[in-house]
């Protein structure tokens, strides 16, 4: 079909041009004198995005989960507990690794659309007075449902216990879209990776430790050897690495943390959850459908999940979107198989950018009959958008010093062309 795909998977997330272009690149001795200007370049910008000062940034060749497992491996021993709670997928998957690798979880089953249940795990962990509990998991943002969780609100649950266990946060599609403070918070392990908020292709495992959790590796039991953190240490503290890095994917990561520091952290978030706000709009508003999530505290600012009408098919949707409009929509994944699509928006996009995906998906339900308006998604974001004021710097929208500057500058041009 003519035209570019549009992408609107919850990850991997379209890649900025200037990131791809940064990317083509020769290959270099990554042995060389001058190699670790790179190595230092990004785990400096690292540290920005985590907000930490005291956490320690680690780079893998791998996905998101391969640093889970280092996360795990690094600090724990076989036959601790960790506690973890599972609502969707990826939070499943989670606690699945935890036990292949040994551990025991604790697990606190919920119901999917819903998040950290923060008064069980607060139970939980003061009624664990013998300190069983070696390490909290919580995934920050839960992909398969477009459900948020509050981290904050783990580590109250955890200073309010005086519970001295780890805490380990999923921030894989949270991260650089959604407010994440790795020190505010006390996180001691916060996972993440390339293809998401950092707008590349999926390839690098993304960590941060805190000085408390890389502590614990002396005692630490479980059997490491590629995702061994002393032997990333000792490389990177070098500037180096243990073996060959993905130097086109750190290309792009570089370039990928001088946009983030253009834009700024804040006006990042800012812009998620205003672009976030529009799709909901389309969804509740203009189709009369149901998100996943719950409650609107349980709203991800980065992918939407819609439920469908019963006897349609998200399979369908999602099929008809891709074959006939060239739309890449999420599926449901496990419980909500079939029930839901899921519409990712973050990283590099905009509201104009977001009008292909909910018209797209909209003719693609009217197609498989999902009795909604024609028309009625891209009225009802139009309208949050056009009515609400945008965080500064997004796409036509600028901040009133802004337009006053472009107003001053236009009216300078025209005098000097008068005269």
């Amino acid at each position: 079909m003519a035209g570019r795909n549009f992408l609107f998977v919850p990850g991997p997330t379209n890649v900025p041009d200037r990131i791809q272009r940064a990317m083509v690149v020769s290959m270099e001795d990554h042995r060389s004198p001058h190699f670790p200007v790179l190595t230092n370049t990004i785990m400096a910008g690292l540290k920005n995005v985590f907000r930490t000062k005291v956490g320690t940034p680690f780079v893998f060749p791998s996905s998101g989960t391969g640093c889970w497992e280092a996360a795990l491996t690094n600090t724990l021993s076989p036959g601790d507990t960790v506690l973890a709670s599972r609502f969707g997928q990826f939070s499943h998957l989670w606690i699945d690794m935890c036990e292949r690798l040994g551990l025991n979880v604790e697990i606190v089953d919920c119901e999917w659309g819903t998040g950290v249940p923060l008064q069980q795990y607060a139970d939980i962990l003061k009624a664990d007075t013998q300190h069983r509990i070696k390490a909290v998991l919580a995934c920050q943002n839960e992909t398969a449902t477009g459900v948020v969780s509050d981290i904050a609100g783990v580590r109250e649950a955890l200073d309010e216990a005086k519970h001295p266990a780890l805490l380990f946060v999923d921030c894989v599609s949270s991260l650089g879209c959604i407010d994440f403070r790795f020190d505010d918070w006390g996180v001691d392990m916060a996972v993440s990776g390339s293809q998401k908020g950092f707008m590349l292709p999926a390839g690098l495992g993304i960590l941060c430790a805190s000085p408390k959790a890389l502590a614990m590796y002396p005692n630490s039991k479980l059997k490491r050897a590629y995702f061994d953190l002393v032997d990333m240490q000792q490389a990177n503290a070098n500037g180096y690495f243990p073996y060959t890095p993905a130097l086109s994917l750190m290309y792009g990561l570089v370039e990928a943390l001088k946009m983030i520091e253009e834009e700024g952290l804040d006006q990042i978030v800012a812009r998620h959850r205003y672009l976030a706000r529009g799709v909901r709009a389309a969804v509740t508003e203009g189709w009369k459908l149901s998100l996943c999530a719950k409650e609107e505290k349980w709203y991800s600012d980065t992918v939407s999940a819609v439920m469908l009408p019963a006897g349609i098919a998200g399979t369908d949707v999602i099929a008809r979107a891709y074959h006939r409009y060239n739309l890449s929509l999420g599926g449901g994944l496990s419980k909500v198989a079939g029930k839901l699509f899921r519409i990712g928006h973050l990283g590099d996009m905009n509201e104009i950018h977001l009008m292909a995906a909910i018209n797209g998906a909209e003719m693609a339900m009217l197609d498989c009959g999902v009795a909604v308006k024609p028309g009625s998604g891209a009225a009802a974001a139009s309208e949050f958008w056009r009515s609400n004021p945008a965080p500064s710097g997004l796409g036509p929208h600028l901040a009133l010093q802004e337009r006053q500057a472009l107003a001053r500058a236009s009216a300078s041009a025209t005098a000097t062309a008068r005269g």
